[in-house]
């Protein structure tokens, strides 16, 4: 079942065509990446699904993105709320200069979901269960949350958006500041969260596409080249295009 639908979507920094008609449908509780090299579009179609291109002057659309059915670019749309349903973690991890506890508790607050101190301190400790991170920090939650490990600090991001029951979760090249270790830990919660999550990522790294998602969506030059199962993308692809960028003869 498909939970994004995009249709003839195109976005234009003033006079530069972006993204150019591109359609695709994401599935539900499911993980889909997006490759492509540098500049072709991946980043800028991803933060489109949560319209954080908004905020960018100059910056318009045509077509659709629907979330279950509902065209989020229609003039009726409650952006504050598309964002609550549509989280968004950052390649480099962004924690609040605040405490643990206050960095997953902020979006209850702000979003007014919960102000009952009982249910704010349930929904951390479940969001940090959920990024299994509770264990190693439960006794640490009053520190900075500056104080983790990069990685440690890129699963508090995903916490921090968790707790907010967004239903679908955006990666915009979530490990490419992480070691390989890291790497792998944040591969293997990925993997995990798509039991209760719809996710989509961006990755130059094709690696991690392979082992993360269940479709793979090929971008070049503003355009959407191919999008099919993961394994046909990497192992015998429609395109030309898509071959050549998966085997290492170009990008």
């Amino acid at each position: 079942m498909s939970i994004i639908k995009i249709k003839n979507f195109n976005l234009y920094y003033s006079d530069f065509h972006a993204l150019k008609d591109i359609n695709i449908s994401i599935g539900e509780n499911r993980v889909t990446a997006m490759i492509g090299p540098s500049g072709c579009g991946k980043s800028t179609l991803l933060r489109s699904i949560n319209r954080i291109n908004d905020t960018i002057d100059d910056v318009y659309t045509v077509g659709e993105i629907n979330i279950s059915n509902r065209n989020i670019y229609a003039e009726d749309t409650d952006v504050d709320m598309l964002r609550k349903n549509v989280g968004m973690v950052f390649q480099r991890p962004n924690p609040f200069p605040i405490s643990i506890h206050e960095n997953v508790a902020f979006g209850l607050k702000v979003n007014r979901i919960a102000s009952d101190k009982d249910v704010i301190n349930e929904t951390v400790e479940k969001s940090l269960k959920a990024v299994l991170l509770w264990n190693d920090i439960k006794d640490k939650l009053r520190k900075s949350a500056l104080s983790l490990t990069l990685e440690q600090q890129q699963r508090l991001c995903i916490a921090r958006v968790i707790a907010i029951a967004p239903r679908i979760i955006l990666l915009d090249e979530p490990c490419s500041s992480l070691d390989p270790v890291a790497t792998r830990n944040i591969e293997e919660l990925i993997i995990k969260l798509k039991e209760n999550y719809t996710i989509v990522i961006v990755t130059h790294n094709m690696q991690q596409a392979a082992r993360v998602s269940q479709e793979t969506a090929f971008m070049f030059m503003g355009r959407l080249i191919e999008f099919d199962k993961t394994e046909k993308i990497f192992t015998n692809p429609s395109r030309k295009e898509t071959d050549d960028y998966v085997s290492g003869r170009f990008g």
